[in-house]
């Protein structure tokens, strides 16, 4: 394959913020919802640093023709392209980007370097081929630094949001040869998929696994998945594939709760706030990326029974005890239940859409030729149903749920 990529581009920040104007009619959502909401995209990257991309000598660590074949068989095409349009459509004011190409690092799985022989893309770590295999640890270790950059700004981002909607886009066909749905709304993590319950391991034990079976709601989810069967697309849900823990989706849901037990707890605990034994339980808790290593250490303390180094044992034996009171909140003021029915739980939402609707891409193909009218045109009117569904949702379906009554432990419908 010609080369015809360029991957070296000047960039200032691996997440940036897109500035998009507002819509011309002056629709969109009401005003006090536009800085409620993120349209992000994670997979329409095109950014490799000469860092990662060359050897000390200037050799490619990566063959030319290997790489682009990777980056376009990987890349989201046409993300950003749905995503800047449904930022527009609903009067928010940016959509959010990352820039590194995902063939490099994929901020959408949990850090690390994805083992050999893994199979499945759900089980993938941020490290993929054909970079796991030729860069050095040390690369590694600079790589999951801008891992790092993208989580952290991704948090500052989400944390007042009350919708969160990442845009991807996969392939025509399945890999039984058969046409997929033109697009598909996950909200499952794979995990509750297979087990009907989060993975042990993966986040604390703590963490109510009915949360599990929704990272958004699925009024949201259906309403949206209504409007587009209405217009002539074909929609599913959760298929061909969930969600990956590892994912910005799942994460942030685990991180929102969190966040919500840990504002309860020091309401009715206020003095736990200033404990740095809470404070360290609290940082546990909410480092979803796994990548803070005394928060971690003390979760191997906590569930794998590993030895405290001698200057933390004090901490880690007071923490024992913090994270004890906390686990025991939970079920006492009954977090999960009111978490489940609070009207400012946040949403999170995949959409999938087929690269054909959008661009000209096909796996190990050549390099996709830039959207045609149909194909903009098409990402307007995806957008526009989108948002229109988001808006109803705003405007009755939302509103509707305040008016829920309280339901007694005991009832089934608490459950």
């Amino acid at each position: 394959m010609a080369a015809r990529f360029t991957f070296d581009r000047p960039y200032d920040a691996p997440f940036e913020l897109v500035p998009v104007e507002p819509p011309e009619d002056g629709g969109g959502i009401p005003e006090a919802f536009r800085s409620k909401i993120l349209v992000h995209t994670v997979h329409d990257g095109d950014v490799i640093p000469p860092r990662f991309r060359f050897g000390p000598n200037g050799e490619p660590l990566v063959p030319t023709d290997v790489l682009e074949r990777a980056h376009v068989r990987e890349r989201d095409w046409g993300a950003n392209l749905v995503a800047r349009s449904l930022a527009h459509q609903l009067g928010a004011p940016a959509y959010g980007r990352v820039r590194i190409a995902r063939v490099l690092l994929d901020v959408n799985r949990f850090p690390g370097s994805t083992p050999p022989n893994t199979r499945d893309p759900l089980e993938r770590l941020a490290i993929n081929e054909p970079f796991r295999d030729v860069l050095s640890h040390t690369q590694k270790m600079e790589l999951l630094d801008l891992y790092d950059d993208v989580s952290d700004e991704l948090e500052s981002h989400v944390r007042d949001k009350l919708i969160i909607i990442g845009i991807h886009t996969y392939d025509e066909h399945n890999p039984s040869a058969t046409s997929r749905p033109h697009l598909s709304l996950i909200n499952l993590p794979a995990g509750y998929l297979r087990e009907a319950r989060m993975p042990y391991g993966v986040f604390d034990p703590i963490y109510p696994d009915e949360l599990g079976e929704s990272t958004c709601s699925r009024i949201l989810r259906d309403r949206i998945s209504l409007n587009l069967e209405r217009t002539g697309f074909r929609v599913s849900s959760n298929h061909p594939y969930a969600l990956p823990e590892g994912s910005i989706e799942v994460r942030s849901q685990v991180w929102f709760f969190f966040s919500y037990l840990r504002r309860h707890y020091e309401e009715v605990h206020p003095d736990s706030a200033l404990d740095p034994a809470f404070d360290l339980v609290w940082s546990m808790l909410l480092n979803t990326n796994l990548r803070q290593a005394l928060p971690e250490s003390l979760r191997g303390y906590l569930h794998r029974y590993r030895r405290a180094a001698p200057e933390h044992e004090q901490l880690f034996h007071a923490a024992a005890g913090a994270y004890e009171k906390i686990a025991a909140f939970i079920d006492e003021a009954r977090i999960p239940y009111r978490y489940r029915r609070a009207l400012d739980r946040p949403n999170s939402l995949a959409v999938e859409v087929r690269k054909d609707l959008l661009c000209d891409a096909t796996p190990d193909g050549p390099y996709p030729q830039p959207a045609n009218r149909q194909m903009r045109s098409r990402a307007h009117i995806i957008a526009k149903v989108v948002a229109g569904a988001v808006r109803t949702y705003l405007d009755t379906d939302r509103p509707l749920q305040s008016n829920l009554q309280e339901l007694a432990p005991g009832d089934p419908m608490a459950k």
